[in-house]
């Protein structure tokens, strides 16, 4: 992730206490797009960006929204529209961290998958900022149980991606309903002719950003070897088996490939979950805390499942299957290597396929790296356990439990050192906590027979 060296934070005019939480989240000196766009936003201009996820846009458009907020006011003033579950959920929980400057702002996410009773009732009691999926948004608007004509900020994340998965009119009809005088801000990874668009029809005098989004080659090494279909799930144990990195994920390019080479490294002794769009809502937020936790090191998955992965240090990517689209492929391996860190993104391609790496060398500039293929490698005799072991609390943010509650009790009641507890995970009706393997006994039985907040809640160990 490109650092600003001109800016920092502390340069912008921010509510009182906002400056001492970014510092607290690690935020000191601006990403390229926070850069180029917060003083713009925060002024009210209207911005229409290029950016890919790990450029800091969440950030950039939370803090531009955070910042202006009537907190009296208990209206929406702010919609923000992402094309899945997954990702309005990741935008919700980077707001959340954002607005710990304060207690009073409320953040609802509605999105489809889930019932539509809890977020009517939800929305009865009022919001300052919703985040969701357009079809979701657009069902609330139509029951009448949806009031947006008090919003001054409306964000598109993502814009390119929704409008190919065919968001266009309800996004349309979403904005009629909107105030005009709105700031409209687009976030997008591309500009194809139909984001163009929908700017000139939704925005006033925009500012374009554009970041830079292809990765040097110094900061992740790609490596690609050349393999027949049916030597890929050799191949893949052994170079898992001789790296075995705490945290990487496998893209399949269809359902089926995802749980079946899941499937397969789980007999081979690895710890992997399968993610895809036929899994139901709650097994798909299991899968995604596991892996983000570090209690599940793998995930397989394919590239619409993927979206709104929130992990912070990615260390490998598989192409288990390689993108159809060079774009793809680059926003694939843009999940590792942020930072500043190193990354590496292992990439097989079948004979057949050697035209998708000139396609790939042309869109990024970086010239493929030809790999022989490694001897297999001998069956894993001891297993790798995961580092952390999640376990699940049946009671949640309609339980008013908050994270500093489960890590109070572990730490106070359960006597564990707070080093050895990792991500809690807060959902209306659970929580998920990670704790270290060697300690994942004793912080079990202090939350089964113990209490949080004074009350008793029944909790499993999930691995």
């Amino acid at each position: 992730m490109a650092i600003s060296k001109q800016l920092a934070f502390s340069s912008l005019q921010l509510p009182d206490g906002m400056q001492d939480n970014l510092s607290t989240l690690g935020y000191e000196q601006m990403t390229q797009v926070q850069a180029d766009s917060l003083p713009a936003m925060l002024a009210g201009r209207d911005m229409l960006a290029q950016a890919k996820t790990g450029s800091g846009k969440t950030a950039a458009f939370g803090i531009s929204l955070l910042a202006k907020l009537q907190l009296n006011r208990y209206r929406v003033q702010v919609l923000v529209l992402c094309p899945t579950r997954e990702l309005a959920d990741q935008v919700s929980k980077e707001l959340r961290r954002l607005a710990r400057f304060t207690q009073n702002i409320k953040i609802l996410t509605l999105c489809g998958g889930k019932p539509l009773g809890p977020q009517i009732g939800s929305l009865e009691h009022g919001a300052h900022i919703v985040v969701g999926t357009p079809g979701r948004i657009a069902e609330h608007l139509r029951k009448r149980t949806l009031k947006l004509n008090d919003v001054h900020t409306l964000v598109l994340d993502e814009a390119d991606r929704m409008l190919d998965m065919g968001f266009r009119d309800a996004i349309a009809g979403i904005v009629e309903t909107i105030p005009p005088g709105r700031q409209t801000l687009m976030f997008s990874a591309t500009y194809p002719d139909d984001v163009l668009a929908i700017s000139r029809q939704f925005q006033q005098d925009p500012l374009q950003v554009r970041v830079e989004s292809v990765h040097s080659e110094e900061i992740i090494s790609q490596h690609f070897y050349k393999v027949k279909a049916v030597d890929k799930p050799a191949l893949l144990v052994t170079l898992l088996s001789k790296h075995y990195p705490d945290s990487t994920v496998i893209f399949c390019n269809t359902k089926r490939d995802c749980q079946s080479v899941a499937d397969a490294l789980n007999a081979e002794g690895f710890v992997a979950s399968a993610l895809h769009g036929d899994m139901d809502q709650r097994d798909r937020d299991l899968v995604l805390v596991q892996f983000s936790n570090s209690s599940c090191p793998i995930l397989v998955a394919t590239d619409v499942a993927a979206r709104g992965l929130d992990v912070k240090s990615l260390k490998v990517v598989v192409n288990y299957d390689l993108a159809r689209d060079p774009e793809v492929h680059v926003h694939r391996i843009g999940r590792t290597g942020r930072a500043g860190e190193e990354g590496k993104a292992i990439n097989f391609y079948e004979p057949s396929e050697a035209f998708r790496l000139e396609a790939i060398e042309s869109y990024s500039g970086v010239s493929p790296r030809l790999e022989k293929t490694p001897a297999p490698a001998a069956v894993m005799d001891n297993p790798v356990p995961a580092p952390m072991v999640t376990l699940c609390i049946d009671g949640g943010r309609k339980d008013r439990l908050r994270p500093g509650d489960i890590l109070g009790a572990l730490t106070g009641d359960g006597g564990l050192p707070g080093s050895d507890i990792g991500k809690i995970d807060i959902f209306d009706f659970r929580a998920y906590v990670a704790v270290a393997r060697k300690s994942s006994g004793i912080a079990y039985k202090s939350l089964r027979e113990g209490k949080i907040k004074g009350r008793s809640f029944k909790v499993r160990k999930l691995s």
